[in-house]
This record gives structure tokens, C-alpha cells and sequence, in this order.
């Protein structure tokens, strides 16, 4: 082997002890800086501080109000959307290799989209109000 670990005689439960003093030592390590990082880090506490910050402008409303459904719809059919192009570009990579097994497939996996689209637009999930 390269790393020369596994010579002659090396037993398994050495290099797990290697793998075990490397976490230790990582672990040490981070805990190591988390702590100096508190330590020499200013801390002087202020209401202007502990405020939310989001794009300047104050809260109107509650911040942990939920968001309404129609947001979370319209992510998800972007997603859909996004995931049907990501098919789309292999599939046109080897579409002359598919032959036309390949494009009835494609055909019936974009019509099932489109009748998806339809049912979301009648139902208005794409008004964003």
C-alpha cells in the first residue's frame, strides 16, 4: 500500500487505534479553537445588537409566524420543474442511442408533468399574491 500502514504483521485493530488517536486529535483540536475563539472575542452586549436584522428594515409582523401553504407549493413545483430539466439533459445527451423506446418514454414522463402543471394552474398554486 502507499501509505505503508498495512506492512507485514499490521493487525486491522492498529489502524483503528491509528483512526481513533486521529478523531481524539481532531476533536482536541476543534474543541481547542472553539474555546481561544470565546476567549479573545469581543462581547459587549447591546439592544441594537440582540435586534433582528433582515434587509434593514424592522419586523412588522410576528417573525414566527408560519408562512402560508401556497409558498411551500410554489417551492415544490419549482423543484419538480427544476428535476425534470436535470432528466431532460442526459436523455438528449443519448437520445439517438434510445431510439424511439427513449422518446415514447420522454413523452409520457413530460405529458405526466404537464397534466401536473395543468391541475396546479387551474388550482392557482402559481398566483403569488
Amino acid at each position: 500500500m502507499s501509505l505503508g500502514l498495512l506492512q507485514e504483521g499490521t493487525s486491522y485493530g492498529m489502524l483503528y487505534l491509528y483512526v481513533g488517536i486521529f478523531m481524539l486529535l481532531i476533536s482536541g483540536f476543534i474543541a481547542t479553537v472553539l474555546v481561544l475563539a470565546r476567549l479573545i472575542s469581543p462581547s459587549r452586549k447591546s439592544w441594537t445588537k440582540a435586534q433582528t436584522y433582515e434587509t434593514g428594515e424592522s419586523t412588522v409582523t410576528d417573525p414566527w409566524r408560519p408562512f402560508p401553504v401556497r409558498y411551500y407549493v410554489f417551492a415544490l413545483l419549482f423543484l419538480i420543474f427544476d428535476v425534470e430539466a436535470a432528466f431532460l439533459y442526459p436523455w438528449a445527451v443519448v437520445y439517438q442511442d434510445l431510439g424511439l423506446y427513449g422518446f415514447v418514454e420522454m413523452v409520457i414522463f413530460v405529458s405526466i408533468l404537464t397534466v401536473g402543471l395543468a391541475y396546479a394552474w387551474k388550482k392557482g398554486a402559481l398566483k403569488w399574491v
